[in-house]
């Protein structure tokens, strides 16, 4: 029993920075088994962004990657795949799409990144076409921080309305330009039970947050997850990250850490409902919020994230490292899924547990 603790401890304050992790009750190994079985993991269009942008995958393509692996559903932005996305597909296209995913049991979500109205009412349209239900945004506003609340909070009542007028959800991401604090703020004083969060595993750190207390300061909402790797690379008085391979050498996060936080998330039922995969080796994001900033600071207007070549790979490197990644995290995810369920069920059938 012993033994087991110490390996569920080991995993568990991987990288961490002291966080303890909690004791494997017979309780805790019932519901964390119950909450693995569960999961619903998904793909996510990001990782194969450069063959979906030179038309290498398409969105039907997806599809079948995320049949192949056994997931759940997929992720995507409306905006993946250029000419091929789904916001350029015709009626007859979205319909064929919708129908396709129907057909192999696959939930679609979608992301759009922005909350204003006229890509909102674009990004509905399409979900009624392909029949999903739930829809991922993100502000991109510049000027004072409270001059960007209020105007995200006008935001949320729109989506508020939409989402009861055409019964749909909305989750939030933290997207490196606000701290999770502040999003729960906005989530809490809109108060509308459509209205939830997507936690990114790696974005709070642009906004010079570390993980975990983002994870817990916006646990209450956190409907949809984002799984990455990322390196945190300081810059000044604040931290950028790039993506690499999620569970390698060079992944700063704690990973195994914020799986299980979010896993065990909601009381009688999960509260994720979709643990999206999206490695996002090669990305580069700068520092977004300062350690010295201002009560109320300057936010700037922030780009669309994308992925250019990085330095000493080909396009054809690329495109073929994609496929491979993306591959690579289905595996770490599941191995992880596999060990903390492993380490359930032997503490369930230990006699100092019975």
């Amino acid at each position: 029993m012993k033994a087991l603790q110490e390996r569920f401890a080991t995993l568990l304050n991987h990288k961490a920075h002291g966080a303890t992790a909690p004791l494997l009750t017979r309780e805790l190994a019932l519901q964390l088994r119950e909450r693995i079985d569960q999961v619903r993991l998904f793909a996510h269009a990001y990782p194969l962004l450069t063959n979906l942008t030179h038309g290498h995958v398409t969105p039907f393509d997806l599809l079948d990657f995320a049949y192949r692996h056994e997931l759940a559903g997929l992720s995507l932005h409306m905006l993946d795949g250029e000419h091929n996305s789904l916001s350029q597909m015709n009626a007859a296209q979205l319909v064929a799409f919708g129908d396709k995913a129907r057909a192999l049991q696959l939930d679609v979500h979608l992301e759009i990144s922005t909350t204003r109205k006229q890509s909102v009412d674009e990004a509905i349209a399409v979900a009624k076409a392909i029949g999903t239900r739930n829809i991922r945004v993100y502000s991109r506003y510049e000027g004072k921080l409270s001059q960007v609340m209020d105007t995200i909070a006008g935001d949320l009542q729109y989506l508020a309305t939409q989402a009861d007028k055409h019964d749909l959800y909305f989750d939030f991401e933290q997207h490196e330009e606000l701290k999770s604090a502040e999003i729960a703020q906005l989530l809490k004083q809109a108060d509308h039970p459509r209205l939830h969060a997507l936690f990114d595993f790696g974005n709070m750190i642009n906004a010079c947050e570390q993980p975990l207390a983002a994870l817990f300061n916006l646990a209450a909402h956190i409907r949809q997850v984002h799984l990455k790797g990322v390196r945190v690379v300081p810059e000044d008085q604040g931290f950028g990250h790039y993506g690499v391979l999620q569970g390698s050498a060079e992944d700063d996060l704690p990973s195994p850490r914020m799986l299980f936080e979010l896993l065990m998330l909601g009381e009688r039922e999960p509260q994720v409902i979709a643990f999206i995969l999206e490695q996002e080796n090669h990305y580069v994001a700068p520092a977004f919020r300062q350690s010295n900033e201002d009560a109320d600071p300057f936010i700037e207007y922030r780009e669309m994230s994308e992925t250019p070549l990085p330095p000493g790979l080909t396009l054809e490197q690329m495109l073929a490292g994609e496929h491979r990644w993306a591959n690579n995290q289905v595996s770490y995810v599941k191995s992880l899924l596999a060990e903390l369920r492993t380490l359930a069920e032997l503490t369930l059938a230990s006699p100092a547990c019975a």
